[in-house]
């Protein structure tokens, strides 16, 4: 029998009789099913909150980050508890993650990696977010120095609520320094993949956090809207159309569509095929799935060259088993997406043409074992606004645009990763001083490529905590910000 995951209500598992199946994208096999919270349970679970953040606040940083390094090592090869009795080995786990998001083995091996990096190098992460804080006294009274200076801090939510998407299991490393600075989490899992953030729960709590440090709410959408309006601070996932609701809302960080890019320089764009690699990269890394994916490559010459030898590299991946671990390829979980992106591409192709057509057999769209697959696409296109020009699809897609150095700024739009191509420091400055870029790379970096002290999209210590000012009267500060006491 499919087994029962249940809510988690910071620390009580809970089961609903309203209950949704998770099942198998190839076949409709059920993999478990699941109890769903409703937007009342969730405003009322809410309330408990401030209890947790006090029970988790009390803990020592140190003992928190320990815990959670040791949380690295049990997600990636423990066997973890799925809900009742039913548990979960990390074979199982990868069956199950790669049969409901189409992601190949060798992709959910690679985002399981990515989670353990996070876990064992909490240390570093977290004071990368806090740029360069390790005065423990910081995180655990609140006050402390830094660089010589009195620093202190006041958290600004008692539970960061997190709304998380299915296509991605990666993405759950953003939330989860969270809990690792003193604020726990109402997390509402993708519909079709409740797997990465519940093993992730289980093995954070088997390392010894504080069961109530974790809430786990499969819900609809009212009821991730409750979390959002309810959780002062909040993040969510997902498309343009989902977010826009929450695109003026200071409480809410919102991770949408990247539409990250690559431009070259006209000092570095004659050696292009020096970069080809980097490009290769650049679009095909995790599926084409992530936000730092390149949506768009800028050129300012050779724009035809670039498509073409970029379309015969990628043209030559083919869809291959789940288990096959030379996959790279993603299937689609809902077949209808895959169409309704196979048709859109073939319908803007005004003024743009499909530069893989050429060099691949056959259609774009394919189906194998029962998944539907959309092979890499590269259209060049004659500028940024046309509607293939400046998008992002979840498979491996790119444009190729012609663009002089001198109007790219001006047209590229906001772009949560760029990459310059370039050694022109004038070029460079320009870069550095525009507004439409949250991540910039320097030189012939991949936009897929990640320093985790160095957040791509927001910050989540910035986000959690605000810095006050604060000052000391006569030998008060001696007293109280270098005790070497436990949190309060």
């Amino acid at each position: 029998m499919p087994p029962h995951i249940p809510i988690l209500r910071f620390g009580e598992a809970y089961d609903s009789l309203d209950r949704e199946q998770v099942v198998d994208h190839r076949n409709g096999a059920v993999l478990a099913s699941v109890s769903r919270a409703n937007a009342g349970l969730i405003r009322r679970d809410l309330r408990r909150a401030a209890t947790a953040a006090e029970r988790l606040r009390s803990r020592p940083a140190s003992e928190l980050w320990n815990q959670c390094e040791k949380a690295g090592e049990i997600f990636l090869t423990g066997t973890l508890p799925l809900g009742g009795d039913a548990t979960q080995t990390p074979r199982q786990y990868v069956e199950a993650l790669s049969s409901v998001s189409g992601l190949p083995h060798a992709l959910c091996r690679q985002n399981m990696a990515k989670i353990h990096h996070v876990m064992t190098n909490i240390r570093q992460i977290v004071r990368g977010l806090s740029r360069g804080i390790d005065d423990l006294n910081v995180f655990d009274r609140g006050v402390g120095e830094h660089l010589g200076v009195p620093v202190s801090f006041i958290a600004d939510s008692d539970v960061l609520g997190v709304v998380l998407p299915s296509n991605s299991p990666g993405v759950n490393s953003i939330w989860l320094p969270a809990v690792a600075l003193k604020t726990p989490v109402m997390v509402k899992p993708g519909r079709e993949e409740p797997w990465t953030p519940l093993r992730i729960i289980a093995a954070l709590t088997e390392a010894g956090f504080e069961p109530a440090a974790f809430g786990f709410y499969p819900t609809d959408h009212e009821g991730a809207d409750a979390i959002l309006s309810g959780c002062a601070r909040s993040v969510i996932f997902g498309d343009d159309a989902t977010l826009q609701h929450y695109a003026t809302n200071p409480s809410v960080q919102i991770h949408g569509t990247g539409r990250s890019k690559i431009l070259f320089g006209e000092d570095q764009i004659d050696q292009w095929p020096q970069s080809l690699d980097m490009l290769v990269e650049s679009v095909l890394s995790n599926g084409g799935r992530s936000c730092i994916n390149v949506s768009s490559i800028v050129v300012p010459r050779h724009a035809d060259a670039v498509a073409e030898a970029l379309a015969g590299r990628l043209a030559a991946i083919q869809p291959r088993a789940d288990d096959d671990e030379q996959a790279v390829l993603c299937a689609f979980a809902n077949a209808k997406v895959a169409e309704s992106i196979d048709a859109a591409i073939d319908q803007g192709l005004d003024g743009a043409t499909d530069v893989t057509a050429a060099h691949r057999d056959g259609p774009r769209l394919r189906r194998l074992n029962g998944a539907t697959y959309l092979l890499p696409t590269v259209v060049r296109c004659n500028s940024l606004a046309h509607d293939l020009g400046n998008t992002e699809y979840l498979f491996p897609y790119t444009s190729v645009v012609e663009l002089p150095q001198d109007q790219m700024l001006d047209q590229i739009g906001s772009s949560l990763v760029v990459t310059a191509v370039t050694e022109d420091e004038r070029f460079i400055r320009q870069l550095l001083h525009s507004p439409l870029i949250d991540r910039l790379n320097v030189g012939p970096v991949p936009t897929c490529s990640v320093q985790w002290d160095q957040p791509h999209e927001g910050n989540l210590f910035d986000f959690l905590y605000r810095r006050r000012a604060i000052q000391w009267g006569g030998d008060r500060r001696s007293d109280v910000a270098t005790k070497e006491e436990g949190p309060v």
